[in-house]
């Protein structure tokens, strides 16, 4: 693993962290455990997030069991977790972490762009999953976004997850989909906001908004994380069998 977070404050904010609703949260630092084996890229990191005067960086761990005894003392907001630790998978960490720190919001920071790791962390409904080339002003807005309940996912991931939605679809719980609340529903996928969608699909706003309420009845959902975790678990997103996105006619 050699990627790193690129320091660049001038980048533009990230178009792939939009997904889910908001929480209210106090005006209190954000408090935030770093879970990563490579020193050099943790205290980088560490060293980023402390230029922010509303985060606060707690602690950091090299291993999972380390990153686990700090969880238990310290109580994060948000534990940035690596994918790849010395001593265990970081999404086996993760899952643990949910179950004993459900109120820690999870991100989870990989080298890879592989969608079998997209996917378990999408089962196990991270905060987020973002790339370790990402920027330092994607991160900072990453970790405050998790910590505000909403949904991050790396833009290039996001656009191959939204490629990946399947035309043989089952049909959802309130019924089938239109063909354009499946278009409404691949860029729910891209991360993009309604206005976004509207000008993409040259549709007006108040008519995205009700397709977007029309579709998340119908997968019996209530945000648009959870459209999403609705489409990969009943295979309305999938990986094609080479790996690549893939669209069933």
């Amino acid at each position: 693993m050699t990627s790193e977070i690129s320091d660049d404050h001038d980048a533009s904010p990230p178009r792939g962290a939009v997904l889910g609703g908001q929480r209210t949260r106090s005006s209190a630092p954000i408090r935030v455990l770093l879970i990563d084996d490579h020193t050099l890229v943790r205290e980088g990191t560490a060293e980023l997030l402390g230029r922010e005067p509303e985060l606060d960086v707690l602690g950091q761990a090299g291993t999972a069991a380390e990153g686990l005894g700090l969880l238990g003392r310290l109580r994060p907001d948000v534990a940035l977790i690596d994918v790849n630790l010395p001593d265990r998978n970081g999404l086996a960490l993760a899952k643990e972490v949910a179950a004993r720190y459900p109120e820690v919001r999870i991100l989870i920071l990989s080298a890879y762009d592989d969608y079998a790791y997209l996917a378990e962390a999408l089962e196990l409904r991270v905060g987020g999953y973002l790339l370790k080339t990402a920027s330092a002003r994607e991160l900072v807005d990453a970790v405050r976004a998790v910590a505000d309940g909403v949904f991050v996912l790396t833009p290039a991931l996001s656009t191959r997850l939204a490629r990946r939605l399947r035309h043989d679809r089952p049909t959802p719980p309130g019924g089938a989909l239109s063909a354009r609340e499946s278009e409404v529903l691949a860029s729910l996928a891209l991360g993009r906001s309604n206005k976004e969608i509207a000008a993409s699909l040259h549709l007006g706003l108040r008519t995205v908004e009700t397709h977007v309420s029309s579709l998340l009845a119908k997968l019996g959902v209530s945000s648009r994380a959870e459209a999403v975790y609705y489409s990969l678990s009943h295979h309305l997103v999938a990986p094609g069998d080479d790996g690549e996105p893939s669209v069933t006619p």
